[in-house]
């Protein structure tokens, strides 16, 4: 009974948000169709699919609501968490599939992704040295990005992993690695306890929708590895298994940051974990993790902030130019309701752990910070992914209700069938 003011208060208020940001989104996509939010807040349109595929992802849905609770509190750690990277990625995979099998690789193949860039690469120096300078000429996902991923996915080509079939395998296991990485980071700064109960509400994401079919997925993934790896290395005793853990965590989140402009400001959270553990050792073995990551890059012939400035100039010339700022904080945040669903907003009125509310908490700031930087004015249903694992955690302090785990999945599908989107 104490708890129901807050929950009413915080569903109430995630639907103000939602409401509020689709009505002015429409507003401004009604007078400016090229603002591109046809389906406010959502970019895309409004558009019912309903098919054979949507009955597995709803089969699925119903299993996983009816049994994820038990079986999450039941499974070795072990056996959880490889149990729950394959439901994350099959809960991905069955909302994709639902437009049907093409619909899994057809985002990656328009002349706006990473693959289209993948021929230009040549030899990764000349590459890396000439990136930025030829940065207005490359497809639009690619002038928004470092150039890791175009990369990685020229150096998959190389040994026979090219194509969009491959592209789309990495993206999912990105997406769905997310889940695992959390949990772990979970258990570290909060308990084995509080972990369990979260894990079935990062399988059913609501935001999974656009985890299948978005690079932005991989970028989840990636950094919540390393965040995941920081936590470890803060959280355990000191020596080499925690001094490798820090290094490893500098170098994952370096790569990240070269895969992505907008993990920035995930910064947040492994500076929250090292400041509440007081594990300066940890930073600074991090900190020269991701030190090598960026002098690997910069010896290459790329220096991360020239590539920032010149992204962020083509992005404020393009289509950012048309997105007024103050409407877009509220648009952006109304996307990110739909990625992260009402049971985390429940969630983050009643969470009392501490541990859970320094990754939570950390997110949050995080997501100011991306909000007020103005780099993000628009299309955070996916761009803001890399948020939403973290912000999802809360829900552990929902216990075992499946009338929450069931909001997520019904919203999940709500927005998978009802709305189409570029990603």
């Amino acid at each position: 009974m104490q708890d129901r003011p807050r929950t009413v208060a915080a569903v109430g208020g995630w639907a103000l948000v939602l409401v509020a940001g689709a009505l002015v989104g429409r507003a401004l996509y009604d007078d400016d169709p090229l603002v591109r939010i046809g389906n406010a807040p959502l970019v895309g349109t409004a558009d019912l699919r309903l098919g054979a595929w949507a009955l597995a992802a709803v089969a699925f849905a119903v299993v996983a609501v009816a049994t994820g609770q038990r079986v999450a509190s039941a499974l070795r750690w072990p056996v959880l968490l490889g149990a729950a990277t394959v439901a994350a990625a099959t809960w991905i995979v069955l909302l994709a599939l639902t437009d049907g099998p093409d619909a899994l690789t057809a985002p990656l193949e328009t002349r706006y992704e990473y693959l289209a860039a993948v021929d230009r690469v040549g030899s990764p120096g000349g590459f890396l040295r000439t990136f930025t300078e030829l940065l207005p000429t490359y497809p639009t996902h690619v002038k928004g990005h470092p150039p890791g991923l175009v990369l990685l996915l020229a150096g998959m080509d190389a040994v026979g992993l090219g194509g969009a079939g491959w592209a789309t395998v990495l993206v999912i296991a990105g997406g769905a690695l997310a889940v695992p990485a959390a949990l772990v980071a979970h258990r570290a700064l909060a308990g084995e306890r509080a972990a369990r109960r979260a894990a079935p509400f990062l399988v059913l994401l609501p935001g999974a929708v656009w985890m299948g079919t978005s690079a932005d997925a991989l970028f989840t993934g990636v950094a919540a590895v390393g965040i995941a790896l920081m936590a470890v290395a803060a959280s355990g005793p000191a020596g080499r298994r925690a001094d490798g853990c820090a290094i490893a965590a500098g170098l994952v989140l370096g790569t990240a940051l070269h895969l992505s402009y907008g993990i920035t400001p995930l910064g947040a959270i492994p500076l929250a974990i090292v400041l509440w553990r007081r594990a300066w050792r940890v930073l600074v073995l991090a900190a020269v993790g991701v030190g090598a990551v960026f002098a690997v890059f910069t010896s290459a012939g790329f220096w991360w902030f020239d590539g920032l400035a010149a992204t962020r100039e083509l992005y404020e010339a393009g289509v950012a130019s048309r997105r007024p700022y103050l409407e877009f904080l509220l648009i952006d945040l109304a996307a990110f309701c739909l990625v992260v669903g009402p049971a985390a907003a429940v969630g983050l009125v009643r969470l009392r752990d501490r541990g859970t509310w320094i990754l939570t908490g950390g997110a949050a700031v995080a997501l100011s910070a991306a909000a007020l930087s103005g780099l993000s004015r628009g299309e955070t249903e996916r761009i803001w992914l890399p948020f939403a694992p973290w912000i999802v955690l809360a829900t552990c302090a929902l216990g075992s209700s499946r009338r929450w785990l069931a909001s997520a999945a019904a919203l999940g599908l709500c927005v998978q069938l009802g709305a189409r989107s570029p990603w």
